[in-house]
Formats: C-alpha cells, structure tokens, sequence
C-alpha cells in the first residue's frame, strides 16, 4: 500500500497541466485551460484542467479527477502504475508500504529536499545578479548573437573568478546542503586531515535547470573562452538526475503544445539560440546520451520527437544511440524523426545563416524512425550478397526485438524483408517477435450523482476544497457537529481528521484523490468544487467561523428550548441559563466582528 502522505507529496509536485497536456491540446482560458474531452466526443471544448486546485474537469460528460486519476481513466493504467509513472518523471521513488519508511526518515527526507531546492534557488539568483555586472560574460553572448531578453527567459547567469563566491549568499558556507545540492566540493588532504572546500562552479555562463515545476535541480556551467570540461554539469544530487531531466523542457512546455512537436539538441546553447530564433519547442540532454526515460517524457509532451544532430561522426554514432532508447517507447500513435545537419553546422548556426524557412524546412523533411533504421542495418553491408543480408539481419534484430508489437513494427519487417529477400513471417519466426496482444483500455463512462445541499454538506465542500482548513476546527467545534444529528456528526469529524492527516500544505486534488480511494460518497461533491471557479481563501475560512458559530447558537437555542423540561432543580437550571445566555451573548458578539471584516 502507498502512504497517502506520498500520494499528497507526489501530486504536490506534479503539474496537472502538464500531464494532461501531454495527450490533450490546451489553451489557456483565464484562470484555467481549455480543451476538447478525450472521454466523449465534443466539437467545442468543454474540458477544462485548473493549476491551482490541480483537477480537470469536463462540463459535457462530467468526468474529473487529478493527475494519478487522468492517467488511470486515459491510459487504462491501474492506480500504482500512475502513481509509479507520475513519481518518475519528478524523480521521486514509491515506497512500497508505510512500514518501510519510518515518519521520522520521510520527513527528514523532506527537510532535505526543500533544503536542497531552497540552496539551488539562492544561488540561481546569486548568478544571475553576477551576470549583470560580468563584462566579459556580456561580451561572450552578445558575440553568440543571445540578447538580455531570452537570457533573462532561460535564468541564465555567471559563476564569478573565486573560490569560494557562493560564501556571499550562504552564511553557513560549511552547510552539509551546499555539497549535498553539488553547489561546492571538499577536498581533503592525501593524509586525511585538512578539508578544503571551494565553489564548483567559476568563471562560467551558468544555465539553471529546471524541473517540470519550474524549480532549479542543477546547473550546467560553459566556460567563456578555451578550457577543459568545456561545460560542466552539476553531479548526481537527491534532486537532480541527468537521466531523467532535459533542459529547456520547463520553458518550451506551451511552444511544443503550439508547435505539435519538439526539437531534441545536443547542448544548452543549442536550446537558448534557436528560442530567440523562431523555435522556442527545442530541449537538450544533459551531457548524456539520450535515455529511454527522456524518450518517454517528451512522448507525454507532444505526438511528435524530432532529433536534430551534427552530420559528422560523432552526431550519427548519438543519433544510434537515440535510436536505441526509443525503440521501447514506438507506438502508432507517435512519430519520431532524425534529422541530420551538414557537418559544418549546428542548430544555431545554420538557421544564422540559411534563415528560419530553410530550418523548418528540414524539420518537415527530417527522416522517420523507420527509416532510419532500415539505413543503420543495411549500413556498409552488401545486400547482393547472402553474406550482406544476412549481416543486415543480424544487425536488426535486438532493434526489434526491442520494439512493442505494433502495426509500425510490422510495416518495418516488412521493408527489411524486401531489403533481404525474405518474407515478413520469415524475420518474425527468425526473430522470434512476439504478436501483438495488447488491448486498448477506454476510460469508464461517468455518472452524475445529486448535488449536496443543506449547511452540513456546505461545511464538507468547504473542507475538501481548502483541506488546511480542517486545522482551523478545534475540539468545541467538532463538538458542535453533534447538533446535525450521530451519523452526520460522524461523518463530518471522519473528513475532518483524514484533512488534518495531509497535513498543513494538503491541498484539493490530494484530499480528493485520497476521498475517492476511499468509495464513491464525496464524488459528486467533488465534481461540483471542480466546476466552480476558485473561491478566495480569506472569505472562505470567515464564512466557516461564521457557520460553526451560528450552529453553535442553534444548538444553544435548542438547548434553551428544552432545559425547562430537562429534570434539573430550579438552581441548576439557574446556573445553565446564565451560562447559555453569556455563551450566546459572546457568539454574537463574534458574528458581528466577522461581519465587520467582510
């Protein structure tokens, strides 16, 4: 079993509008976007996704949910798999029960992490402050053509000359976040005494990764004129992974959705020119070769993936690599495409000097997977030759063994049986590819449920809505539940301790993801919070104080009503009617002063 307080961990950090926009186009739409519903065929949008209650919901057909439950209707995913797929992409690992994670290591595992980020944060800005005053840096990318603009887009900044410039921002220099976030390094002496510790990062043109939330995870440093590595990236660190991380994807996630595809380079100045020049939809790996992760990743962002890399050696050799790491994710669904520049040019060059209209143009002509790889198999063999055909089988066979079966590797044993004289049976029986088994999933058809009314499902909207409200219920508040009648008491104290149980920064799609774990009684209520627009948090929390006070009063008055009839002796009832009557008197007292600051 999952722990819920990694489920609320988890879709704290994921965004909703970009898991759903990774298979629904979305437009922005005031506060929320817009779309077509992929649970029931519409032709004017009615499907919208909200970024600060992180939940969809489809006006037409009723559906709605959050991250884990878009993955689980649209895919067909079980729950823990769309958990596992969610926490993958934001580098975080699923436990797999509570018992293997004592609270007292996930939270110090949390104090970490919102250390690291907070470290990461402080030094983008410090760099970023230093580059303003760096001349030379200036110089260096004004001379590769970037401007102040998209520099300032992409965060970019400068490591200053000396050893330790990061002392500046960290008082605590010594702090064990600084080597953790791979901010500086020790060095320690051959005998193993002295330590010595110095910035990682110096004289270089710093570009803040960032993760799907926009949070800077590394650095990765390019030096101004000659010097070895010629850039420098941050190491392995409880926040950053190279990977599972692409720069530039933070910054392109609307122009991809625009531009129907994205752009693989080869470097960061790659990603930051061709933004400036007309092709902001461009990401880069990060010092290593592309994974299979990275290839799953940008599938979730868009239909299309178009590698662009050098013509020469090097280039072919990354693009094989490429090849290789896609060839699990292929699907029918998804085009991915190689595309090769003259050995003369980068990216950045040649759109300088051809112009936008010759680039695009090799986008439209870059050559497909397919392609590509009946190209790499014949390679240099002679296929007029048994010998060569033979060799060119070979060669193909771990590549599709690699692939899922699907009509788009069927169509390529097809060509590569033309190519050696063979029949398609022939390869599959050769290769021994599996056929294929797999069975689309169709997300469940929704059904609407009544509409809450009344002022106790009011309090319980107001409480799934704003969970960190459940905190602001004390003890005689919960007590006074007790005037809706057992059940409805019973019901009201459950939701309120499950919202306590988030904890402070619990918010609307965990508590409802975890209500709807639960069974089917919130959900209607949920649709109704999902449909409305955001309500303000301030008004919010006064109207809960108000409607606790004015159940406090009713149950004052009933009490009232029946304390002449109650069997106590007339000094009792003496006592108790001063004491209701004060009690009314201070809650009126209380109402009107909120009525004050509305």
């Amino acid at each position: 079993m999952i722990p819920q307080s990694f489920i609320t961990d988890l879709l704290n950090r994921v965004d909703i509008v970009d898991v759903v926009g990774r298979y629904v186009q979305l437009k922005k739409g005031g506060a929320n976007f817009m779309g077509l519903c992929p649970f029931h065929n519409e032709k004017s949008p009615s499907f919208t996704v909200s970024p600060t209650k992180q939940f969809y919901h489809c006006f037409g057909c009723g559906a709605h949910g959050t991250s884990i439950g878009f993955l689980i209707e649209y895919s067909g995913m079980g729950f823990v798999d769309a958990v596992k797929d969610l926490a993958q992409n934001v580098g975080m690992v699923v436990p797999e029960a509570d018992d293997k994670i004592a609270p007292a290591q996930r939270a110090a595992n949390q104090a970490q992490s919102l250390a690291l980020t907070d470290a990461m944060t402080q030094a983008c800005d410090f760099y970023r402050g230093q580059l303003r005053g760096a001349d030379n840096a200036i110089a260096y990318l004004k001379k590769r053509g970037l401007t102040g603009e998209v520099a300032a887009r992409f965060g970019m900044g400068y490591a200053p000359s000396g050893w330790d410039s990061l002392k500046a921002v960290f008082p605590d220099y010594d702090a064990l976040a600084l080597v953790e976030a791979g901010l500086v390094i020790d060095k320690v002496d051959e005998d193993g005494g002295n330590k010595k510790r110095y910035d990682r990062f110096r004289e270089r043109i710093m570009f803040p990764i960032r993760n799907t939330k926009g949070q800077v995870i590394g650095f990765g440093g390019r030096v101004l004129d000659q010097g070895e590595p010629k850039y420098l990236n941050s190491p392995e660190t409880p926040l950053f992974q190279k990977g599972f991380e692409l720069y530039g994807l933070f910054e392109a996630r609307q122009a991809i959705r625009d531009a129907g595809y994205v752009l693989v380079t080869e470097g960061y100045m790659d990603v930051v020119a061709l933004a400036q020049l007309g092709f902001p939809q461009a990401v880069a790996t990060l010092g290593t070769a592309c994974t299979s992760t990275h290839v799953q990743k940008l599938l979730r962002q868009t239909d299309s993936v178009i590698f662009s890399f050098d013509g020469d050696r090097a280039g072919r050799k990354a693009a094989r690599r490429a090849l290789e790491a896609c060839l699990p994710q292929v699907s029918d669904n998804k085009a991915i495409k190689f595309l090769f520049l003259p050995t003369e040019h980068d990216p950045d060059s040649f759109v300088r000097e051809r112009g936008f209209e010759a680039f695009e143009q090799e986008i439209n002509e870059a050559m497909p997977l397919s392609q590509f790889l009946l190209r790499e198999v014949a390679g240099e063999n002679d296929l007029t030759t048994p010998e060569g055909r033979a060799r060119a089988q070979f060669d193909a066979k771990s590549l599709l063994q690699a692939m899922a079966p699907t009509s788009l590797r069927l169509q390529i044993v097809r060509g590569l049986a033309s190519m050696t004289q063979s029949t398609p049976a022939e390869i599959e029986t050769l290769f021994e590819l599996a056929k294929p088994v797999s069975v689309a999933r169709r997300a469940p058809p929704r059904k609407g449920r009544p509409q809450p009314v009344g002022l106790e499902l009011q309090i319980l909207r107001i409480l799934v809505a704003h969970p960190p409200l459940c905190f602001e219920l004390d003890e005689a508040a919960l007590q006074c539940f007790d005037f809706f009648g057992a059940e409805s008491a019973q019901r009201l104290r459950q939701l309120v301790a499950t919202g306590q149980a988030l904890g402070p920064n619990g918010g609307f799609a965990a508590f409802s993801q975890h209500l709807k774990e639960a069974g089917v009684e919130y959900d209607s209520l949920i649709a109704e919070i999902a449909s409305e627009p955001e309500s303000d948090l301030d008004a919010v929390k006064l109207w809960l104080s108000g409607a606790v006070r004015q159940i406090k009063l009713d149950a004052l008055k009933l009490e009232l009503n029946q304390l002449f009839s109650s069997g106590l002796t007339s000094d009792q009832i003496g006592v108790r009617y001063r004491e209701i009557t004060a009690m009314q008197e201070e809650l009126r007292r209380e109402i009107a002063a909120d009525m004050t600051q509305r």
